[in-house]
């Protein structure tokens, strides 16, 4: 007998425990990376934790020891860090609704699947290709006020002294506009394919009954794209609150403290003022918001696709 018709053999007549065995091992080597990426998450996070716990400036590295909540107490009389919370959140909330109304407009324009739609789509994810730290820099040139060609075209509309991210009052708005061109494509892909992947049947039958356009459109269409919606804006929420690349390559948080957002600070009070607890405390507010901004939005898109169910069902 030939050792291959020996091996079949052995594989045949293997005892079912050990088949058993096998396949009770089986679901945890599967998970096994799971696993892995999450203790790569949790050491960094408690690592985190344990430092707002301190008090800990690397310029003072021998008065070193536990405070526990103080780092956080000390939050509530500072009008630093409620300025962060202030501007952080109305960052947020301007990035996402104008990128959410400008992507969905253009996912409507393009809804149709046309060569030039498509070629269209193609062209308008460019910006996202581009490492939005690499974004802020060619912005940052474009809108230079000696000369960016973006200050030489608002100059022939007669805005001759726009000082763009130089000035306190317009760096909010600069910031915002390097961030609109970078992400807007980002979510105009997802609500693209939310909107073609849209039954057809409930369009058909209004397009039979004669129904407005604006009644389709606010009806039927937007209830069952918003779940599509809020997952591009939760997406959108979770990066923008966490915004560091864009607004410190193109003003360090400044001018002054202008856009001193949650990573800018937290950033600052790390390496310039070397408070390493204060830092970290930060974090850890921010991971707060997050999160509890995650959770609304999860219940609500959950809530939100059982009606959008409920309306390609009928």
């Amino acid at each position: 007998m030939s050792a291959l018709e020996h091996a079949s053999i052995s594989a045949k007549t293997a005892s079912p425990s050990r088949r058993r065995r096998r396949q009770k091992w089986l679901p945890y080597l599967l998970s096994l990376p799971a696993l892995l990426v999450t203790v790569w998450i949790v050491i960094p996070f408690f690592t985190a934790i344990y430092y707002s716990l301190l008090r800990y400036r690397l310029s003072l590295p021998q008065l070193k020891g536990f405070v526990w909540f103080d780092n956080y107490l000390h939050f509530l009389s500072d009008g630093r860090f409620w300025y962060t919370v202030q501007v952080s959140l109305l960052y947020t909330v301007i990035t996402v609704v104008v990128e959410l109304v400008l992507g969905l407009g253009i996912a409507i324009l393009l809804q149709r699947s046309t060569r030039f739609n498509n070629l269209a789509a193609m062209l308008l994810l460019l910006p996202l290709m581009v490492a939005p730290a690499l974004a802020a820099l060619m912005w940052k040139l474009m809108t230079n006020p000696n000369f960016g060609i973006l200050s030489y075209l608002v100059g022939l509309i007669g805005l001759t002294n726009f000082r763009w991210a130089s000035d306190p009052s317009t760096a909010l708005f600069t910031v915002i506009l390097v961030d609109v061109w970078v992400y807007t494509p980002f979510i105009m892909v997802l609500l693209l394919a939310g909107l073609r992947s849209l039954p057809k049947q409930p369009f058909e039958a209004a397009a039979l009954d004669g129904v407005p356009k604006t009644f389709v459109f606010f009806r039927i269409t937007l209830p069952m794209l918003m779940p599509y919606i809020l997952t591009a804006s939760l997406f959108r929420m979770l990066e923008s609150i966490q915004q560091f690349d864009i607004i410190y390559a193109m003003t360090q948080g400044g001018p002054g403290n202008t856009l001193t957002v949650f990573q800018v600070e937290s950033y600052l009070q790390f390496f310039q003022f070397t408070n390493v607890g204060r830092s970290a405390a930060l974090l850890m507010v921010l991971w707060a918001i997050t999160f509890f901004l995650s959770n609304v939005f999860v219940k609500n898109w959950l809530r939100l696709r059982e009606r959008a169910q409920g309306i390609s069902e009928e």
